[in-house]
């Protein structure tokens, strides 16, 4: 009888624990709801005709998200509850919402006109690449094969985005912003040995898409934690720091073709300030 008693107690402690750990807790992480960011609404672009562009020039940028500047849309590499990294966001929005659509980069891995859209089939597959583990001999320590699994890729290996943006002078409002065409995030893969591979462009978003996805998640703001910034709000006021690896050219060639190093980045100044002279030059009277 104290054998059953005992383990009907054991039981039914089990089982208050299983329950008290599926139970939603209610409790409030915070002084208040938040409620902006989540019902935030994206602001459309100002109508523009092609007659009133007096001037226009493609530019590709490079985020390079180990900067200091930059690490708001790398922290946290795991969620937690108020925040998630870019990657994490639309990785949700591709797999889970379906709010985003992926295109592919085309056979040669360097198409960015939106030509190939992925199936969540092949987003998945993307996103969760399948590697071969090598397998070896408990005796002989050789190496037997290798065997295939899926692993995601994780946030923190996701530490470059790149950035396709027309640069526009619109004489009838007289001012020159900067419109974002696409976003693509660079894979930072490592070899066997632990050795970083060069980077690899997943995919590429088409950016006025990913607006409505952007406006919603909330980026963290050392300044004040009860004016979070949404990743929206980053990219539209230009709350990043960018070189620029390629510009519109009768070659469609990179930077990096020509100018490896110091030399590559003394271009990207260049083709910066040729950009600035041309609004001073402008707009002077």
């Amino acid at each position: 009888m104290r054998v059953y008693t005992s383990l009907l107690l054991l039981i039914t402690s089990c089982l208050l624990v299983l329950t008290s750990t599926a139970q939603v807790s209610n409790v409030l992480d915070g002084a208040y709801v938040k409620e902006t960011n989540i019902t935030k609404r994206v602001v459309p672009y100002p109508y523009l005709r092609e007659a009133d562009v007096m001037y226009t020039k493609r530019i590709w940028q490079q985020v390079d998200l180990r900067e200091k500047m930059n690490h708001p849309f790398y922290y946290p590499v795991n969620p937690i509850a108020d925040r998630k990294s870019l990657f994490d966001v639309i990785r949700q929005a591709l797999l889970v919402e379906g709010s985003l659509v992926a295109y592919s980069t085309g056979p040669a891995g360097d198409d960015d006109e939106f030509r190939y859209p992925f199936s969540p089939n092949q987003v998945d597959s993307v996103l969760n690449p399948t590697v071969l583990i090598p397998e070896f001999d408990l005796d002989s320590g050789e190496k037997i094969g290798d065997r295939p699994e899926q692993r995601p890729i994780e946030s923190q290996a996701i530490t470059k985005y790149l950035v396709k943006e027309d640069w526009i002078w619109d004489r009838q409002r007289g001012e020159r912003y900067v419109r974002i065409i696409g976003i693509a995030p660079l894979w930072q893969e490592t070899d066997e040995e632990g050795e970083l591979k060069a980077p690899q462009t997943l995919f590429w978003l088409y950016y006025p898409e990913c607006r409505y996805v952007f406006a919603n998640a909330e980026a963290y703001n050392p300044m004040n934690d009860s004016q979070r910034r949404t990743f929206e709000d980053l990219f539209q006021k230009r709350f990043f720091n960018s070189y620029i690896v390629k510009e519109s050219n009768v070659y469609d060639r990179s930077i990096a073709s020509y100018a490896l190093g110091i030399d590559a980045l003394a271009e990207s100044q260049r083709i910066k300030h040729d950009l600035f002279l041309l609004e001073h030059d402008l707009w002077h009277y």
